[in-house]
C-alpha cells in the first residue's frame, strides 16, 4: 500500500531523510555483510534482517536516550537504528578488537550499554525474561524509561513467551513488545505451528492492549509505537505490537530456502519499505532526486569505511579467552588455570 500525504503530515523534513537514511544504511550494511560473508570474512552465523527495516526504524526513532532496547539474533538492524557506529558492528561481525563486543559475541550478540541496547540472543524467546526484568527496573526507579523488546514470530510458541507477557501483565511493566513476524521460523511456516495465527491475539489473552500493523510501512509503525509509548509512559503497563513484515533472504546465510516459492518472494519484495517510501517522498515533493541519491552515495561511504575499519583492526588478544568468565569466588580463572598446570606437572 502507498505511504500517504496523511501518514507523512506533521514530520519535519529532516526527520523523514534521516528515516529514509537509516533504512538504505541497515539494507547496505547487511548486503555487504552478505558479500563478506561469502569471502570468508564473517564467520559463525549471519542472519539478515534485509526487509524488515521498516519495524527498525520506525519504532527506534520514537525512542527516548534513556530507554532500554532488547533484541534477538536478527538485531544488526535494531542496533544500527539505535545509533551504534557502523564500523564497531561491522567489527564485531568480523570479530575484532574493536567490535560493539570486543570481538567475542559476533553477529548475534551485539552489545552497546552506552545506548542501552542491551543485546541480541541468540536463544529464541530467552531475551524476554530478561526485558521484564529491566522493566521492572524502570518502573522501580521511576525515571520514566521504558524497555522495547523485539522478538521473532520463532518465539511465541516457546514457554518464555507466555510467562513473560503474564508478568508484564501482572506487574504492569513498562515493556514495549513488538513481534516482527515474517511468517517463518527458520524454515517453518507459522500457519503449520501456531493454532493462533494472529500473534497480537495472544497477548490480549493476558490482557495486554495490542494490534497489528503493517511493518513494510515504516510510518505505519511509527504511529503505532508513538500511541503504545504514550500509554506506557502514563504507567499503563505493557503494550504488544505485532508487526507484519518480511525477511527477503532465508533464515541465514546457510539457508537454501526451499520453503518458500518464487511467486511468495516477489510478491513481498514489490512492498519492499524502503522503495515505496523513497518514491513517497519523491512524489510529495520532501525530497529531490538529488537529495535521495546524496543518502545513497553518503551510506555508500559510511558501509565501505566500516569494512576498512574491520579489516584494519586488530584480533582480540588471546588473553580475553578468560575476560568475562564468570565462575565461583575460589576457582574462575585462576582455577582453571591452576588445573592446567597441575596437569602439566603431572
Amino acid at each position: 500500500m502507498a505511504i500517504s500525504e496523511r501518514a507523512l503530515a506533521g514530520v519535519s523534513k529532516e526527520e523523514l531523510s534521516h528515516l529514509l537514511h537509516q533504512m538504505v544504511l541497515i539494507r547496505r550494511f547487511e548486503e555487504k555483510a552478505a558479500e563478506m560473508y561469502a569471502r570468508g570474512r564473517i564467520r559463525g552465523f549471519l542472519h539478515l534482517y534485509i526487509g524488515q527495516e521498516a519495524v527498525a526504524v520506525g519504532a527506534i526513532s520514537l525512542l527516548k536516550p534513556e530507554d532500554y532496547i532488547v533484541s534477538h539474533y536478527r538485531e544488526h538492524g535494531h542496533a544500527l537504528a539505535r545509533g551504534v557506529e557502523a564500523d564497531r558492528v561491522m567489527a564485531e561481525l568480523f570479530g575484532k578488537a574493536t567490535g560493539v563486543s570486543k570481538g567475542i559475541g559476533g553477529s548475534m550478540h551485539l552489545f552497546d550499554a552506552s545506548r542501552r541496547f542491551m543485546g541480541g540472543y541468540a536463544i529464541v524467546g530467552g531475551h524476554l525474561p530478561l526485558a521484564c526484568g529491566l522493566a521492572m527496573g524502570c518502573q522501580y526507579e521511576k525515571d520514566g524509561s521504558i524497555v522495547c523488546c523485539f522478538l521473532g514470530d520463532g518465539s511465541v510458541n516457546e514457554g518464555a513467551f507466555h510467562e513473560s507477557l503474564n508478568l508484564a501483565a501482572v506487574w504492569r511493566l513498562p515493556v514495549l513488545f513488538i513481534c516482527e513476524n515474517n511468517f517463518y521460523a527458520m524454515g517453518t511456516a507459522m500457519r503449520k505451528v501456531s493454532a493462533l495465527a494472529e500473534i497480537y491475539k495472544r497477548a490480549e489473552a493476558y490482557g495486554i492492549r495490542s494490534e497489528q500493523v503493517d511493518g513494510m510501512d515504516v510510518m505505519a509503525v511509527r504511529r503505532s509505537v508513538d500511541e503504545a509509548l504514550k500509554l506506557l509512559r502514563r504507567g499503563e503497563g505493557p503494550v504488544f505490537i505485532e508487526a507484519i513484515t518480511y525477511r527477503f533472504r532465508g533464515h541465514s546465510m546457510a539457508d537454501p530456502e526451499f520453503y518458500r516459492n518464487k511467486e511468495e518472494v516477489e510478491h513481498w519484495r514489490s512492498l519492499d519499505p524502503i522503495t515505496n517510501f523513497r518514491a513517497a517522498l519523491l512524489a510529495k515533493g520532501i525530497i529531490t532526486e538529488a537529495e535521495a541519491e546524496e543518502i545513497a552515495n553518503r551510506v555508500e561511504r559510511e558501509v565501505r569505511q566500516s569494512v576498512d575499519f574491520a579489516e584494519q583492526s586488530p584480533d582480540p588478544p588471546l588473553e580475553s579467552l578468560y575476560a568475562n568468565v564468570y565462575a565461583g569466588p575460589d576457582a574462575p580463572v585462576d582455577g582453571w588455570r591452576g588445573r592446567r598446570g597441575r596437569q602439566s606437572d603431572a
